[in-house]
């Protein structure tokens, strides 16, 4: 795990290359405090920061072929680089280093950019092809490792994250208005699109190519699913996700440190930890996170799986004023506002694993998107069941089965629980459907948009442009694989893999690895057919079953409890010192995002009452995390 940066191009003098890249590779030392390299050929540059974590000894980077042709610097892991190496062997081909980063470089001399298709793993790359004076960045198919880029003239410049490339001179940080309202809709901006204006992010399962003064952007990988009317039942398949996930698990403990692995509490990391712990000899480690509040905290179910498991397990308690503390760091890594605090405790999680000398950690993400575990997908499953008969009075009542740990909506009626959920609200062929009900709660925080932003967005529809981008044959796919590819395409990598995957780990040198987010288990999931994952109302269904006797039962039954952490009650327990200066006239004024006596009301409200609405939490969160965005990176570029 490392942090990449670099250039193509004639606009950086030869006698400024390494100060420059050395320059844009410090902002990124918290990815790589274990070494660091430049390699400069003419109008190209590479330059890398590393975290050793495979092949210790011999995996400096920039790394380049015995001919000095191909010059790679590289960001991730290969996890089938053994297999992948033994077969080059095979083919003739001789190593240097026991590193993954050279079964890239052979890779690609062998097979050209179809290589991508070999590596299973999590990476970002940029390679320079000397040969044919070519620069080529790619990024792994869901997005787990980041790789962002800008024009300067006729120069382009990447890097792991933006904060290297604000260090380039021209190159400044304004906030676009564009992408915030896509922040306070679908929760993350749509790549290419970043916070930043005139800063783009390559998206998932992309690759360019910089060629003979030519850019081409395309994408080499995409998530698809079969068409309705082909899918089938497979009698073998409990048996064969077990095997896969089994290997996923296997390979991704490849490593020349110690891994360890979260467990939050929940079926996922329960069972990535039980295959973990009965793959390596040693005794695994694993961390979870507690809260003071009950509504937030699983302890008791990560008490029982690792005692389940016999391994040493150690816990930081995550307190509200831990929250509002760490939050501006937060906004400093995840480089974007946000509208939930929940990866601030992930922060100081992932500072407890450093701190415990592990330098890497299995998770369970992945699972909620590809068997159909979140809410969201029960509820368009009900939606869509009341919608048939939207006079029905017991069919609004199932909604109550989802959430039975919210004891107010036990109470309510069937006219509010249908109205709440918005049964019969939308267009059964309405791409969207499956997410129409979150898209509108989140939107109602842009209430607080102040008029110069509104008349600057005009008409603009976010939803509108993520329909845009849906593939083709989108419709005739099933309506939870619909459903599935929005999650998996889209909130997955903007929001859960980044704010609340490499950023706020990599920020404690940390590197996450998903055995979920193989790609054979992705291909695999996307081939089932829906009632293996949605069986009825229970999620998850096959995953329940292949993890039968490794994960206690109370475990794999017990109601789904999506990772949440306090909001707004965090800043209300314990206000920052920030808050007021951030959230003061002054500066809503002079960051023109918001209406400044909306905002006055709005956090008189929450910092006054024990509780807020989803709307209200939401809307604070985003202001101040966007008051906060412009204070760490705005006042850079000033």
């Amino acid at each position: 795990m490392c942090a990449v940066a670099g250039y193509f191009g004639k606009g950086v003098a030869p006698a400024e290359a390494g100060a420059l890249l050395a320059r844009m590779t410090r902002t990124l030392s918290h990815r790589g405090p274990d070494d660091s390299g430049i390699h400069v050929d003419g109008e190209a540059g590479l330059a890398h920061r590393r975290l050793s974590i495979v092949g210790l000894a011999d995996g400096h980077q920039p790394m380049s072929d015995p001919s000095d042709n191909l010059v790679i610097s590289y960001n991730g892991e290969i996890f089938n680089y053994v297999e992948l190496r033994s077969e080059l062997i095979s083919k003739g081909r001789r190593f240097r280093t026991q590193s993954d980063t050279e079964v890239i470089l052979h890779l690609y001399d062998e097979k050209g950019l179809d290589c991508l298709h070999d590596l299973n793993g999590d990476f970002a790359f940029a390679l320079w092809d000397a040969r044919r004076r070519r620069m080529v960045l790619a990024r792994d198919r869901v997005g787990v490792r980041p790789l962002f880029h800008t024009q300067r003239g006729d120069t382009l410049f990447f890097a792991s994250e933006i904060k290297a490339l604000l260090t380039v001179p021209g190159i400044e940080a304004s906030l676009d208005p564009f992408a915030l309202d896509q922040i306070f809709t679908l929760w993350a901006p749509l790549a290419p699109r970043t916070a930043f204006q005139g800063i783009s992010e390559l998206p998932p399962g992309h690759l360019m190519i910089v060629e003979d003064g030519r850019i081409e952007q395309r994408a080499w990988w995409q998530q698809t699913y079969p068409d309705a009317s082909d899918m089938r039942p497979r009698s073998d398949a409990v048996e064969e996700l077990r095997a896969l996930l089994d290997d996923a698990t296997r390979i991704r403990l490849r490593a020349d440190v110690p891994v360890g692995s979260y467990l939050s509490g929940g079926l996922d990391s329960s069972f990535v930890s039980a295959l973990a712990a009965r793959a390596r000899p040693e005794r695994l480690r694993t961390f979870s996170l507690s809260f003071d509040s009950n509504e937030h905290d699983e302890s008791e179910w990560q008490a029982m799986m690792a005692s389940t498991l016999g391994v040493e397990h150690t816990t930081t308690r995550c307190a509200a004023g831990d929250i509002s503390r760490l939050f501006p760091s937060v906004i400093r890594h995840v480089e974007r506002p946000i509208l939930r605090t929940a990866p601030a405790p992930l922060a100081k999680l992932s500072a407890l694993v450093r701190d415990s000398g592990i330098k890497a950690v299995l998770t369970g993400e992945g699972a909620d998107e590809l068997f159909a575990g979140y809410d969201i997908f029960r509820e368009a499953k009900l939606r869509r069941f009341c919608g048939r008969q939207p006079s029905s009075k017991f069919r609004p009542l199932l909604f109550q089965r989802l959430y039975p740990y919210l004891p107010g909506l036990q109470r309510q009626s069937p006219e509010y629980l249908a109205r709440f959920f918005g049964a019969g609200d939308d267009r059964i062929d309405d791409p969207l459907y499956s997410h129409r009900p979150r898209f509108r709660s989140t939107s109602a925080a842009k209430l607080f948009f102040s008029p110069e932003l509104k008349r600057e967005l005009g008409d603009y529809d976010a939803t509108a442009e993520l329909t845009s981008m849906l593939p083709s044959d989108f419709s005739r796919w099933h309506p939870l694989h619909q459903a599935q590819y929005l999650e998996t395409t889209f909130l997955l990598p903007g929001y859960i893999l980044s704010a609340q995957g490499d950023r706020v780990m990599m920020a404690n040198s940390i590197e996450g690895r998903f055995p979920f987010l193989d790609p054979r288990v992705i291909d695999f999931a996307a081939g089932l057919s829906p009632d293996m994952k949605l069986h009825g109302l229970s999620e998850k269904h096959i995953l329940k079953q292949a993890a039968k006797d490794l994960v206690p039962e109370a475990i794999i039954q017990r109601p789904k409890q999506p990772y949440r952490a306090p909001d707004s009650q965090a800043f209300a327990a314990t206000p920052p010192d920030y808050l007021g200066e951030a959230l003061s006239e002054e500066a809503i004024a002079k960051g023109g995002f918001f209406n400044s006596a909306a905002v006055e009301k709005l956090k008189n409200k929450v910092l006054h009452q024990e509780t807020a609405s989803f709307r209200d939490d939401t809307a604070f969160v985003g202001v101040v995390s966007t008051q906060l965005w412009l204070d760490t990176f705005s006042a850079k570029a000033d």
